[in-house]
């Protein structure tokens, strides 16, 4: 075995090891010398090589979104860690066990003037849920420091920052460990819940419910909690694309749903009990209607943390929904109520319009996006990029079957196809990546990867620019509007696909898409890029439209 000669990046390594973190994405350095040439010898360990450290960062991300375990990266001293932050914040909001290890000067070498040297201890402390900075020489409390970060990213699902200083020189090996470090197990707990009367009596006294779905990993509610809500009369359950999470009786198309509301609809729907759980809402709408048309109770099911979103939270119960819901139905009784059927009868009406409407429909980001949800089919690997493409998935039922990604935490534009690589290194399923222009081209550094499997497919969706800006209340047709919030612009991704040697293919209003969309899903030689071309103009009348069908 060959170890790095430093003692403290022996106890790095080893600590990782015991804690069962597996993959370790490495940016390439010197002041990190000592850290992959321990890791990248290392057996029990699978290295990459990203040169991008916000492209790494993300495709991290992706790794533990799919393994719900904590992934490591690794960069070197100075800015390269500041790259990070848009990762590390988006790993903080959501919830995912993110690793950031950074090298650093020795401490008498920080604002002396020394090359490639920031302030680097604590410069996540606003997004961070540990910042473990370590002493340059190894020791007992740099190895507890250690345990504590990464048993913090474990139980606390988030991400943490060990900052490790080096002296030179850094490339030194050994073929033994200098080291026995520390390892502190996790402490499990027992974790159980006593639910109180109050809720019980709350909730047989409420005949309007409303329980609202976010974020969800796949299969996370168990089927019986499922079916109880569904047969419950005075419940309605709203999802999202993004819930996983499946029903025939729940609300999957919110927007669809209650944007064509007026305010005495509002009023007669407003529930008496909200009951939230998941990540974060996507729809605007919903989140609108619940700060306006305010609940009596809102109790939100999390185990360690409860946004008051709508400004009416009065309960976070501290558990799983699964455990919440089974007590719950254990002992509440059902209550008579009209009030998902009143729901079902208005599905069945805006169904009904929404078919009417797609006859209709020109071609547009809105009946492409209609081709797509029909077309994917079978076990999939779906990964999201954020602004219009997740909005407009809201609006269409997908196959039970297809697992949907999205990064919610912060909702921003900048990682989504690194994260959706990371993921599709780690999933033995056909991974495909939905994507607007402005989110893929400002993120094309993921494709400077080596690790993107043949599986591999992205779906990008080009309208020249920044097209949800149109349907937002500021858009003017001038010059300031297309350049500074569209960025209107002329791009193609056919040459950025060639250099990374994905197969690409091209579609606009002219070509058979539906014929071709079956071809580009059914081939698996090599990674792939298929381009959509949809009118610039057009979209946002005909999403708008669509509305005032309903």
């Amino acid at each position: 075995m060959i170890y790095p000669e430093i003692p403290l990046a022996q106890s790095v390594i080893e600590i990782c090891k015991a804690k069962g973190v597996e993959h370790i994405i490495i940016s390439p350095g010197s002041r990190n010398a000592p850290l992959t040439i321990g890791f990248a010898n290392h057996p029990s360990f699978k290295c990459y090589s990203i040169v991008d450290e916000r492209c790494a960062a993300f495709f991290a991300l992706g790794i533990a979104q799919q393994i719900n375990k904590p992934v490591a990266v690794v960069c070197t001293s100075g800015s390269a860690l500041l790259n990070y932050y848009p990762a590390v914040a988006e790993a903080f909001y959501s919830q995912i066990p993110l690793v950031i290890i950074s090298a650093d000067r020795p401490h008498d070498k920080i604002d002396i003037g020394d090359g490639q040297t920031i302030r680097q201890e604590n410069v996540f402390t606003n997004h961070i849920l540990y910042n473990a900075n370590l002493h340059e020489i190894a020791s007992i409390e740099n190895d507890l420091t250690i345990n504590e970060a990464l048993n913090t990213s474990i139980t606390n699902k988030g991400p943490v920052h060990i900052n490790v200083p080096f002296e030179e020189p850094l490339y030194s090996t050994v073929s033994e460990l200098s080291v026995t470090s520390k390892v502190v197990p996790i402490v499990e707990e027992n974790k159980t819940l006593e639910l109180n009367n109050d809720f019980v009596s709350k909730w047989n006294l409420a005949s309007k419910k409303l329980v609202l779905v976010g974020e969800l990993k796949p299969n996370s509610i168990e089927t019986f909690v499922a079916e109880q809500l569904a047969k419950d009369e005075s419940v309605v359950v709203m999802t999202e694309a993004t819930s996983n999470l499946h029903n025939k009786t729940f609300v999957s198309n919110i927007d669809a749903i209650i944007t064509p509301f007026t305010t005495e609809d509002f009023e007669h729907f407003k529930p008496e009990i909200l009951v939230t759980f998941g990540g974060m809402v996507v729809s605007k709408r919903i989140k609108a209607f619940l700060r306006k048309y305010q609940p009596i109770q809102h109790w939100h099911i999390d185990e360690l943390r409860a946004y008051d979103t709508y400004g009416c939270l009065t309960n976070h119960v501290k558990s799983n929904p699964n455990l919440f819901f089974n007590q719950l139905y254990l002992n509440c009784n059902l209550v008579s109520s009209t009030y998902a059927k009143e729901f079902a009868d208005i599905i069945t009406f805006r169904e009904q319009k929404h078919k009417e409407y797609l006859a209709t429909v020109p071609f547009s980001d809105f009946s492409v996006f209609e081709l797509i949800t029909k077309k994917l089919q079978g076990n999939i690997n779906l990964q999201i990029s954020n602004s219009s493409a997740i909005r407009y998935m809201q609006l269409f039922d997908l196959n039970e079957n297809i697992e949907v990604f999205c990064n919610r935490g912060t909702s921003g534009i900048d990682g989504s196809t690194s994260t959706a690589i990371g993921a599709a290194t780690t999933s033995e399923k056909l991974t495909v990546l939905i994507t607007g222009d402005i989110s893929f081209f400002y993120d094309s550094n993921a494709l400077w990867n080596k690790y993107i499997p043949n599986n591999f497919k992205i779906i990008l969706i080009n309208n020249s620019g920044g097209g949800i800006f149109r349907i937002l209340p500021g858009h003017q047709e001038n010059n300031v509007f297309n350049e500074f919030f569209e960025t209107s612009h002329n791009l193609k991704a056919n040459h950025l696909a060639e250099m990374y040697g994905f197969k690409y293919c091209y579609v606009n209003e002219n070509d058979d898409l539906e014929n071709l969309l079956d071809k580009f899903l059914n081939s698996n030689e090599c990674p792939s890029l298929l381009e959509i071309n949809t009118p610039e103009k057009l979209n946002n009348q005909v999403l708008l439209n669509y509305f005032k069908k309903l």
